[in-house]
């Protein structure tokens, strides 16, 4: 047997081995924590304290009072009022200024003829009034339009009267209120019906839930779930003239953004610090039990927690801060990071919950961990997933151990919840959160995100607390609390554990990327093969560099600098061992295909193009971060003042870049232009167009956020 053959089925054994260590080893259940100071946390955890302050936050959809709007937010004021309870440091609430957001006063739809009976009414469901809504007391007759497509509108005889469909409202209005004359939009729900008839979406006349423009020509809409829209559907279909009267009272309302803060000090205020994040409000009109109120009541409870355990001494006070923060989703954390920036620079990292309180079968849903991207490598996302196979892998009965006493070897469960096994998936990258705050690239901390998915009543009034599940959400509790507080008080002994983990799921990573490169070149043409060929190799080459900037993201927890570096430079020697195993394999997989495919094995070139980017290494200036989160954007106002005959030198299209969120991060002065878009098709199902990469970062070279 050769050398290289037998490196490569060492190494094949190497990465398929953390992925079948749950099945091989059933009685070990391993944590970064001693096990003391995980029962610690365990015990401490209460679901139904969680579960408690979901239903006090979001229980139900209710009627924001007007004088929250003057003063403090309910949902403020409730976390406010508990950290104060625990005694958690620093609690506060940090004011910015906001806008005006619609709100509803009343919306009425009673049936007058041929008999009076309530339709909708905002009292009943506050999302049957749909958001934009202007305020009007009219009286109509109801016109079925099927769909709300322009054929049918234009077929129909609506001014004067309420259209009524299951299709598009925001269509529908616009069509027939603001086109024809209709009074006002009656529509019928179809969003999952099949699971939950009763349920209908948060809905918006307005463009999107942040900003508010012009609306002052709207009319107004109600939703009606399917099950009772279905009874006054049938009535029009059959012929029935049907009048109503609508009454609907809104007005606008000035309001602030309050974001509540607290942490936990560390006994070094120079070692760093670990955020949580979870947003309390979702444009402040529409709520959620699960989003997010649970997730922050999960970060909630993990603060009482762990300040508890500490002050109680059931644990040492870390080194590190850990620090809270609970408000508006993007548009309220977003200036508070801004408003950080010094915080920002010591930060190492972010914990983001985001819809984490779902009762998991009940959702048919994974309690996933979503990962950082290659542009912020960071091990964060180890230490998560050491986690979350904890509690996954100890919380479930296995056959191995059936006939012990206890079949569970870490009973994780609240009195009062499901008992069930723990679901969870570790997952690339996905912003939509407010991890993305973090993970900006004027900001840079390196932000995950936990999230249960799917959620079957996301954005709908059906999402309420009898969704949530007090097992859940002590799991998450647990799983949060102890990550936090590994690298809160890390050492550089627990540097080393952390870079070990990393390389050993490391190997499994790289091995999963070798098979999707096998896969890819099972189904290329011999037209396709070579670039199938390529991306393969670059799968394994970009998934080997992020694997070793992880590993390098372990050093900032060392205070021995020189012998933690030394371990981690022999643990990237290892990566490359196994990367170049990963390669050799691939090679002879591709001798296989090309007999397969009756064609050659072409040596892969680069393309002129591909050569000039090789040789362009981009890297950020500090305008990039001068005015913290999202302040490089107000770079692009110097745009203007480019002379065209430069600007139209570099033409892209935003279709021809699969995330130029994801491209910024991954400036940074060690990476190729080439290296940039190689990264970038190994992470999207769209590929990026090279041409396009430089040109965009050319345009951003312009404007002096890099320089070559």
């Amino acid at each position: 047997m050769s050398n290289r053959i037998l490196f490569s089925l060492i190494t094949v054994i190497l990465f398929l081995a953390p992925a079948s260590q749950a099945q091989m080893t059933p009685w070990l259940y391993w944590t970064f924590l001693p096990d003391s100071q995980v029962a610690e946390i365990i015990g401490e955890a209460s679901g139904e304290t969680a579960w408690n302050t979901i239903m006090e936050t979001g229980g139900y959809n209710k009627d924001r009072l007007a004088n929250e709007y003057a003063t403090t937010f309910y949902e403020s004021a409730y976390i406010l009022e508990q950290l104060n309870r625990y005694g958690l440091p620093g609690a506060e609430i940090v004011r910015f200024p906001g806008g005006e957001v619609w709100d509803a006063v009343k919306g009425e739809l009673w049936e007058i003829s041929p008999k009076r009976q309530k339709i909708a009414s905002y009292r009943d469901m506050t999302a049957m009034l749909v958001r934009g809504s202007n305020s009007a007391d009219v009286k109509g007759e109801l016109v079925w339009i099927g769909n709300g497509s322009n054929d049918e509108i234009d077929s129909s005889e609506v001014a004067g009267k309420i259209v009524v469909t299951e299709g598009n409202l925001r269509n529908a209005h616009n069509k027939a209120c603001l086109g024809y004359g209709a009074l006002g939009v009656v529509a019928i729900s179809t969003s999952r019906p099949y699971f939950d008839p009763i349920q209908i979406p948060w809905s918006s006349l307005r463009s999107w839930w942040g900003g508010e423009s012009d609306n002052s020509k709207n009319k107004f809409a109600f939703y009606l779930p399917v099950r009772e829209g279905d009874f006054l559907k049938r009535r029009l279909l059959r012929g029935d003239k049907i009048s109503v009267h609508a009454q609907v009272e809104t007005k606008m309302e000035p309001y602030e953004l309050q974001d509540v803060t607290c942490y936990i000090p560390g006994t070094d205020p120079n070692a760093g610090e670990i955020i949580f994040s979870a947003h309390l409000f979702e444009g402040i009109i529409k709520q959620g039990a699960n989003d997010n109120k649970s997730g922050s009541a999960g970060i909630l409870e993990a603060a009482r927690v762990l300040h508890t355990l500490i002050e109680e001494g059931r644990l040492p006070r870390p080194k590190r801060t850990i620090r809270f923060i609970w408000g508006a989703e993007f548009s309220g954390i977003g200036p508070w990071v801004k408003a950080n920036k010094g915080i920002m620079e010591k930060t190492l990292c972010n914990i983001n919950m985001d819809m984490v309180g779902e009762w998991l079968s009940l959702n048919k849903a994974f309690m996933s961990v979503i990962r950082t991207s290659y542009g912020n490598p960071h091990y964060i996302n180890d230490v998560m997933e050491n986690y979350y196979r904890f509690v996954g892998e100890a919380s479930r009965e296995k056959i191995h151990i059936r006939s012990r006493g206890e079949k569970v070897a870490h009973r994780i469960v609240a009195p009062t919840g499901a008992d069930e096994p723990f679901y969870y998936s570790i997952e690339t990258h996905m912003g939509s959160s407010d991890h993305e705050v973090f993970n900006d690239w004027a900001v840079g901390v390196p932000g995950i995100m936990m999230i249960a998915w799917p959620d079957q009543w996301y954005h709908t009034s059906g999402d309420r607390v009898d969704k949530s599940d007090p097992t859940q959400m002590k799991r998450v509790v647990v799983i949060g609390a102890a990550a936090a507080y590994t690298i809160a008080n890390a050492d550089d002994e627990m540097a080393k554990k952390i870079a070990s983990e990393i390389t050993s799921n490391g190997t499994r990573r790289l091995g999963h990327q070798l098979v999707v490169g096998m896969e890819d070149l099972y189904k290329a043409t011999a037209k396709t093969f070579n670039d199938a060929y390529k991306l393969a190799q670059n799968r394994i080459k970009a998934a080997v560099n992020n694997e070793k900037e992880t590993l390098a993201s372990v050093l900032e927890l060392a205070k021995n600098q020189k012998d933690v570096k030394k371990y981690l430079l022999n643990l990237q020697k290892t990566i490359d061992k196994v990367g170049s195993a990963q390669l050799s394999a691939l090679n002879n997989h591709v001798k296989m295909t090309t007999k397969r495919l009756k064609t050659k094995i072409v040596k892969l070139q680069k393309t002129d193009l591909e050569r000039k980017a090789s040789k362009m290494i981009p890297k950020r200036t500090a305008k990039v971060k001068v005015n913290g989160y999202l302040g490089f954007r107000e770079s692009r106002k110097m745009f203007n003042d480019i002379p065209k005959e430069e600007r139209d030198k570099f033409p892209y299209g935003r279709r021809n870049i699969a995330s130029t969120r994801e491209l910024q991060l991954l400036i940074n002065g060690k990476n190729s232009i080439l290296d940039i878009k190689n990264y970038l098709d190994v992470q999207y199902q769209r590929k990026s167009d090279l041409q396009s990469v430089l040109n965009y970062i050319e345009v951003l070279k312009l404007v002096g956020l890099v320089e070559m």
